[in-house]
């Protein structure tokens, strides 16, 4: 039993309502501690999941190993855009952006054939938001993207995910380049509907 710990509840809101996505232009170049980035694979790592099947399958890419990102991206986009000539404006945008952020994780999921598949998916989704928040904690600005380009199969060959693991898109991490951004939500009373014994609520 964990005793109830007010301090570190508060800390967990604090982060939770903290966590932002940033758009590439937003993130600097700079390079990021690989350490900082184990911590995110490692919050990841703490999903729950059903059965314990842990789903989630990450590649990290990082420095000069990036163009081989820059490179898959850039061919998918010709395979989805093949009345574009080679070297279109379309296509040195995908093979460029991934230039815009120091660090770029490939997400997969890998189904357990033990649960659904929905079931999967959602721990895979959770652990993807751990890894956010874990970034967000640290200081470090980041984004779960996806898109035709980044989901296509071709992208999937490429970084290396076995035949049955599914591309959920990529999560870039760096650094901010702009003031960390406020954030809002509608109330959470107009989302929730109580039935309990209380005819005030």
């Amino acid at each position: 039993m964990v005793d109830r710990d007010d301090a570190a509840a508060h800390r967990l809101l604090h982060a939770l309502a903290n966590r932002r996505s940033f758009a590439l232009k937003d993130i600097t170049s700079d390079p990021v501690d690989r350490g900082a980035i184990a911590q995110l694979l490692e919050a990841a790592n703490w999903a729950p999941s059903h059965g314990k099947t842990e789903p989630w399958r990450f590649v990290v890419y990082s420095g000069a190993a990036r163009q081989g990102l820059s490179d898959a991206f850039g061919a998918a986009f010709r395979t989805l855009n093949t009345a574009q000539p080679v070297g279109s404006a379309g296509e040195l945008a995908q093979s460029q952006r991934v230039w815009q952020a120091p660090v770029w994780i490939a997400l997969g999921m890998q189904p357990s054939q033990k649960m659904p598949e929905w079931e999967d998916l959602i721990a895979f989704g959770s652990a993807v938001q751990n890894m956010h928040l874990m970034a967000s904690a640290l200081g470090l600005a980041s984004k779960w993207t996806s898109g035709a380009v980044v989901l296509h199969p071709s992208v999937a060959t490429a970084v290396g995910f076995a035949p049955d693991t599914k591309l959920y898109g990529f999560f870039y991490v760096g650094h901010p380049a702009i003031a960390w951004p406020a954030g809002q939500r509608r109330p959470v009373a107009a989302k929730v509907r109580w039935v309990d014994d209380h005819a005030d609520v």
